[in-house]
């Protein structure tokens, strides 16, 4: 909380540089998020990506792997789940559709497997190789929508739109938000699930803390790497394959807005945690909302919202920092949450008479 407070307040002291007024633009940045119903709805619609995206690379970061490859298996996600959403003809809409977002989470499963079969066996470092295939899956996606996947009936670069029974609806028939959202929340309960109560969850967060450890202890790190990997690549390519088949409909090469690069903010920002993620991704959300509504109310650039993401993300990584600083500044309130927890046993003691005081 200090390190979004730390960040807004240099932000309004850019804006003020800018020649606008910091409360005005704050205002009109909440307004813009949460202010309507509307706004409400598009600032969910933004977040749906960045909570699946952000689980991609918290899990991943929560197996000691670094995938940096979201972008790309973004992009190989959505082309799976558009190719399926118009070529697969003749099912269903009870099968169509989780087909195709089984198809996105294939192709984001492969992508991000290859790095992490090559980390299991030959120690390729997965930063290296997901960057790569990030290149790799970009233009193979492009090459598809003017090439081989391109709708005939248009001379921009995108593919056919899917059938109707492949589409996600809509949660409410006035505005754009879908039931992706509600998927992506439901992942992130799921992925709790997987992480804390599961063996294989334990696995995953026992290689990632302490790899040598793990093995001693029996559990095969190398199927776990992959397993990883391949796990994060899914989550990545259901953030594709949602945005395709419940909002865009189709696949053009610029659908993606850099969500891929945003979730790793997002996952720090998190705390590497599903529910951390999914609050952090509607920070996000909410903040690329109300940059549009703030700019034309203050004048101020609407750039200046990257700079407040950047230094929620750089106080996030940098807590010490902040927590020396609030230390210095207000040091009359430094009250540890023992302390804190035991005077208030001992309130609620004397309230009722000594009972539930332990």
């Amino acid at each position: 909380a200090l390190a979004v407070f730390t960040a807004l307040l240099i932000g309004a002291l850019i804006i003020g540089l800018s020649g606008g007024d910091p409360i005005v633009g704050y205002l009109a940045l909440f307004e813009g998020a949460f202010g309507k119903a509307s706004s409400l709805s598009e600032t969910a619609v933004a977040a749906t990506p960045y909570i699946l995206g952000g689980l991609a690379v918290a899990l991943g970061f929560r197996g000691g792997l670094f995938n940096i490859g979201v972008e790309g298996q973004i992009f190989i996600g959505s082309i799976c789940a558009v190719w399926a959403g118009y070529a697969i003809k003749g099912l269903p809409w009870i099968i169509h559709m989780p087909l195709c977002l089984a198809m996105g989470c294939l192709g984001g499963a492969i992508t991000a497997g290859i790095a992490g079969f090559l980390k299991a066996k030959t120690g390729a470092h997965e930063v290296i190789t997901t960057i790569m295939t990030n290149y790799l899956a970009i233009f193979f996606t492009n090459w598809l929508v003017t090439g081989p996947m391109k709708d005939p009936k248009t001379i921009v670069p995108q593919t056919v739109r899917i059938l109707p029974t492949a589409e996600l609806p809509v949660l409410f028939s006035r505005y754009r938000v879908h039931w992706g959202g509600v998927l992506a929340i439901l992942t992130a309960v799921l992925i709790y699930w997987l992480l804390w109560k599961t063996v294989l969850g334990f696995e995953i967060r026992t290689v990632g803390s302490n790899p040598g450890a793990a093995r001693y202890g029996g559990i095969n790190v190398s199927r776990n790497i992959v397993v990883t990997m391949m796990l994060s690549g899914a989550l990545a390519g259901a953030a594709g394959a949602v945005e395709v088949v419940g909002l865009n409909r189709y696949f053009s090469p610029a659908f993606s807005i850099g969500y891929g690069f945003d979730s790793i903010a997002v996952a720090v920002l998190g705390r590497n945690h599903p529910f951390g993620v999914v609050i952090g991704a509607f920070l996000f959300g909410a903040l690329n909302i109300g940059a549009g509504l703030m700019q034309l109310r203050t004048q101020a650039p609407v750039f200046i919202i990257s700079i407040v993401q950047a230094l929620i993300l750089m106080f996030v990584a940098a807590d010490e920092i902040v927590r020396w600083i609030y230390r210095r500044i207000l040091p009359g309130i430094q009250v540890s949450a023992t302390e804190a927890a035991a005077e208030l046993a001992r309130t609620w003691g004397r309230a009722t008479g000594g009972e539930g005081e332990e």
